[in-house]
């Protein structure tokens, strides 16, 4: 997932990017409200936007007002406003949640973890009744994996919740802790080799069914992301 970095402050912008490439997600930085509206508009991918408020160019109330007239992407803001009201006023002209600063960055991670889940569930509220995914046809709601010829693909809920959530976002590139917290719906406890032994197996049943084609590939070091060739 990538998320926007903005803020006028580059060492905000640099700890912020630590923590979120720690995370498995890719950093994109903007070091004002031009910079952030240019970035947004080149790049359909941007997942979440972490926005600061007072900056020069362009502040961020006038940003979200701009966003919010063509995009639902979530939006953090991080702001040394700390008055009630400003918050309020944040909230009321598009942001998602509101931190102030001096900030944990820990409770940053935790709130954008949140906001993209959210975010995920309005998506997937919406989707079609079958995903294409190469040789494979997916139904979330019945839970059935075919290949395009109609033959089963026998998963465990398990092994459907990590191919459907790769398939809902092909070549997006998934940490193994993110999977985790999504798939299994609680926060990531245990060690990556968890969901690693779910993948392998998924990946066995897959190429088994479809003469060994591969839809799932490891982009090592960061996690795991599906292929539509």
């Amino acid at each position: 997932m990538k998320i926007l970095m903005v803020d006028d402050d580059p060492e905000i912008v640099q700890l912020l990017e630590i923590y979120i490439r720690n995370e498995g997600y890719e950093a994109v930085k903007a070091y004002n409200g031009k910079e952030a509206l240019t970035k947004l508009r080149t790049d359909p991918g941007i997942d979440l936007v972490i926005l600061d408020i007072m900056m020069p160019e362009l502040d961020g109330m006038a940003v979200i007002k701009a966003v919010r007239k063509d995009s639902d992407v979530p939006i953090l803001v991080l702001s040394a406003k700390t008055a009630d009201m400003d918050k309020i006023h944040g909230l009321v002209t598009g942001a998602d949640d509101y931190v102030t600063k001096p900030f944990n960055p820990l409770e940053v991670m935790a709130r954008v973890k949140s906001l993209l889940r959210r975010s995920e569930h309005q998506v997937t509220k919406q989707e079609p009744d079958e995903i294409n995914l190469g040789p494979l046809v997916i139904k979330p709601d019945s839970h059935e994996v075919t290949t395009l010829q109609g033959q089963p693909i026998q998963l465990t809920a398990l092994e459907f919740g990590i191919l459907a959530l790769l398939a809902r976002h092909p070549n997006r590139v998934f940490s193994a802790e993110d999977i985790f917290e999504r798939v299994w719906q609680q926060e990531s406890v245990v060690s990556a080799k968890t969901v690693m032994v779910h993948v392998s197996h998924l990946r066995d049943k897959i190429e088994a069914a479809t003469n060994g084609e591969q839809v799932i590939e490891t982009v090592w070091g960061v996690g795991y992301k599906a292929v539509d060739h």
